[in-house]
């Protein structure tokens, strides 16, 4: 029973399967960090933890990569294009289906991640994040690969950092990113929302992944868990990013327990504001 609970937890949620962090192992003790950022004015409201050291965005990477979709038209609106999933992705069980936008965000299809990048090809997807400025700008992939276009952000040479998140989706909310009006209210409408209490309103997107253990493997001890977005009560945004990385085994996706948390503290966190 434990087992399947497990795996139902696993795949709930439409989080994105654990994927391999890129960034090296420095260190097994645990990494944690919240940042949350005024929309207006910019200002830090609340910065606790290690939030200046980079680590793979993965699925929290779906954000600029919808804003990307919509800006050059391969994404049309909420539900087009629904692609159908094709066996030769060799993707879990959880992908093997047709998927639209909303449900690639909400329920985190890496294979529909990976169609967008095929379509706007290496010279434009690297363009796109540069102009955004997004993170370590470094599209490159594995060394000796040629792997970028698919996997630079999930295991690789892509890194922000949490501090470099919230400035990111700051310059996105007030209308900084070159992309078009259509690309951005596409990419809010199709971001997933989650109630707070004390009426807050969160929209955000979660990252799973493994740090490398010093051989370059896979760590199982070591998850990540990323959850970043922002919060909208009455007239006033703000935006966050928490980035947890733990020296234990996790029962559960650890961007699971990173995006609960974060939901739970937020009232509290607020209420210094």
């Amino acid at each position: 029973m434990a087992f399947c609970r497990r795996m139902f937890l696993g795949f709930s949620f439409g989080v994105t399967a654990l994927f391999i962090s890129g960034y090296p192992a420095f260190s097994a003790e645990p990494v944690h960090c919240t940042v949350v950022i005024d929309e207006a004015s910019g200002d830090t409201l609340y910065r606790k933890g290690l939030c200046d050291e980079p680590f793979s965005p993965m699925s929290t990477f779906k954000l600029p990569l919808a804003m990307m979709g919509y800006d050059a038209g391969i994404l049309e609106d909420e539900r087009n294009p629904r692609w159908d999933y094709r066996a030769e992705l060799d993707r879990p069980k959880r992908e093997q289906k047709a998927t639209d936008p909303t449900i690639w965000e909400k329920e985190s299809i890496v294979w529909y991640s990976q169609e967008i990048t095929r379509r706007l090809g290496e010279r434009r997807f690297a363009d796109y994040v540069q102009r955004f400025g997004y993170g370590n700008r470094d599209v490159s992939g594995n060394a000796g690969k040629k792997d970028g276009l698919t996997q630079s952000w999930l295991m690789s040479s892509l890194k922000i950092s949490p501090d470099e998140q919230v400035a990111f989706l700051r310059r996105f909310l007030t209308g900084g990113l070159p992309v078009s009006e259509h690309a951005a209210d596409m990419t809010l409408a199709i971001v997933p929302h989650f109630s707070a209490a004390d009426g807050w309103d969160i929209q955000g997107k979660t990252g799973s992944g493994l740090m490398r253990d010093k051989a370059g493997r896979a760590d199982r001890s070591r998850p990540l868990g990323w959850f970043v977005g922002w919060a909208t009560k009455g007239d006033r945004r703000v935006i966050f990013a928490r980035l947890n990385i733990a020296n234990r085994p996790a029962d559960e996706p650890l961007s699971l327990m990173t995006r609960d948390s974060l939901i739970a503290d937020f009232p509290q966190i607020a209420a210094g504001f």
